[in-house]
Parts: C-alpha cells; sequence; structure tokens
C-alpha cells in the first residue's frame, strides 16, 4: 500500500523537531492524531521509523533514510499544488484572503476598491478559517495571503507585516461583576475561567490567555472555542470571559455582552502573512493596496 502524503509529512515534522509537542503545533493536530498516522506509517512500510520513550525522539537508520525522500516528495508535492493553484487562479482572476474572524477597522473594503483600481478583472476572494488553524489556511496552501493574529507557529517561514496593532480588551457576559466598569486591570481577571483557542492553535492560544502576564497563575479554561460564533455562545451561556483586540470590540458588543478596556497587558498585533516564494505580479498589486511605502509594491521582500 502507498504512503499517504500526510502521513510522510507527519513523520517529517517529528523527524526535524525530535519532538512530538513541537511537531503537533507545527502541524496544527493533535499530538494523539500525530502518534496515530505515525503507527500506521510504520505500519504501512513494516519498519521502525522512529526510538521514542517519555524523554527522546530518535529516527532509527530506517528512518534516517526515508527522510531526505520524504522532504523531496512532499517540497515536489507542494510546488505542485502551488502551480495548480496559480494557474487557476489566473484563470479565475483570484485572490483568496483567509480569516479567522472580521477584521473589520475598515481594512477589506479599502483593500476591495484599490485592489479593483489595480486589476478591474480580478477579484478577491474571503475564506473564513477556524482558530484551530492561526494561519488561517496560510500553511495548507488554502488561501494566498491572511490576516493573522500575532504570534503563529512557524512565523518565520512567511512574510509577515503588521497592519495594527491595539490594546486588549475582554468580553464579559453583561450581568458579570466587572460589566459596567470602564477599565478593568489584567490581574483582577487571573481566576477568572478563560475561553481558550485549539490547542493547535500553539502560542496564539497562549497569546489570547495572557500566559506571559500571569507572573504563574495558573489558567482556568472555561472552554474551548474555534471560532466567533462558539465565542459568543460561551460568553452568553457564562463559560468564561475572553481577551480580545480592541479594534475587534465592536463586533463583540452585543445584547448579552460587555466589553471592558484591561490595563496590563502588552498589546495585540493584526498582521497579512505570503508565503516568501510567492512572486506574482497579482500578489504585488495586493500587498501594495495592503501595505504602506513603495516597498509594499515588492512581493520578494
Amino acid at each position: 500500500m502507498d504512503a499517504h502524503l500526510r502521513d510522510l509529512r507527519y513523520f517529517v515534522a517529528i523527524a526535524e523537531e525530535l519532538s512530538f509537542t513541537r511537531a503537533a503545533e507545527r502541524l496544527f493536530v493533535s499530538q494523539p492524531a500525530l502518534s496515530k498516522q505515525l503507527k500506521q506509517l510504520e505500519e504501512q512500510l513494516r519498519v521502525r521509523l522512529l526510538d521514542r520513550d517519555r524523554r527522546t525522539v530518535a529516527l532509527t537508520a530506517a528512518g534516517s533514510a526515508l527522510l531526505p525522500a520524504a522532504r523531496d516528495m512532499l517540497t515536489a508535492w507542494d510546488a505542485a499544488q502551488r502551480a495548480v493553484s496559480d494557474a487557476a487562479a489566473a484563470a479565475a482572476s483570484t485572490l483568496t484572503v483567509g480569516l479567522s474572524t472580521s477584521v473589520g477597522r475598515g481594512l477589506l473594503a479599502d483593500v476591495r476598491a484599490r485592489f479593483a483600481e489595480r486589476r478591474p478583472a480580478w477579484d478577491i476572494r474571503l475564506r473564513q478559517v477556524d482558530w484551530g488553524d492561526p494561519t488561517a489556511g496560510l500553511a495548507e496552501g488554502e488561501v494566498d495571503i491572511a490576516f493573522v493574529w500575532l504570534p503563529i507557529p512557524r512565523q518565520e517561514a512567511f512574510n509577515v507585516q503588521v497592519v495594527a496593532e491595539e490594546p486588549r480588551w475582554v468580553a464579559v457576559r453583561d450581568d458579570h461583576p466587572l460589566a459596567g466598569r470602564e477599565t478593568v486591570a489584567f490581574k483582577e481577571l487571573l481566576d477568572e475561567p478563560f475561553l481558550a483557542l485549539p490547542g493547535s492553535a500553539g502560542p496564539l492560544r497562549d497569546f489570547w490567555l495572557a500566559l506571559d502576564e500571569r507572573g504563574g497563575h495558573p489558567v482556568r479554561v472555561g472552554a474551548t472555542v474555534a471560532n466567533s460564533d462558539e465565542t459568543f455562545t460561551a460568553i452568553e451561556d457564562g463559560s468564561g470571559v475572553v481577551l480580545l483586540a480592541s479594534g475587534n470590540a465592536a463586533i463583540y458588543r452585543r445584547p448579552g455582552i460587555a466589553t471592558i478596556p484591561v490595563t496590563g497587558l502588552s498589546p495585540s498585533r493584526l498582521a497579512v502573512a505570503w508565503r516568501a516564494d510567492d512572486h506574482r505580479t497579482a500578489m504585488r498589486d495586493l500587498l501594495c493596496t495592503l501595505l504602506p511605502g513603495p516597498s509594499a509594491c515588492d512581493v520578494s521582500r
């Protein structure tokens, strides 16, 4: 039986990270799913690829032999996918923008208008991606460019440009004791149950739980949410509170939910991200509409 490319991708990630935890974060999957697919690959090949115990992961001789070939196959397949995607985008005159929440701030309307001036025959298509993939579809090649919240896993693999830096606020149910406050200090929220992104969101999950500002104080996770709709429902049913960027406060402010500025936290950063090897002129034109300054028109930077 032929091995699936997904299994090879999982194997390469584990082999390069030598850690199931880091590999799972890199791939935006759970560790049990990763272990299951590796076991399936080993059974198909009838060989052990990795030696692992509770502390260490190491390649076997067979694993070392497979790794370069697996990398070559994945590189070739990724290149083929990009070629197909680029050809389809050119034929359809469409670029796809990934996002996990409504970015608001007037950004999308402005981008559409300015891009239409440069490419009147082209269209911008939006693709909503759950928070389990913090790259909003970019890592899997599902979109051409994405609005992302930083930090994202393997951020160095992409070109990233911050488009908005904003204070963090908190959204609470409107009968919460803090709901009427003009501001709240983060230390007042330490014992609150928080809504968390899926574990596959990695460092972005930690950021919205404000782990760096807790001084070792443990997090109470009231619920895990995968998108905005689940978040609204979880706040309204009292499962927890959630941090958000000030620019998204208007989106969360609705009957049953209050939003409040939080002091004592570093700001949030909204960015656009794109593949470093995407040198299409259409992408250059889209970036010119998104980013300030003449250098924004250089897609290769």
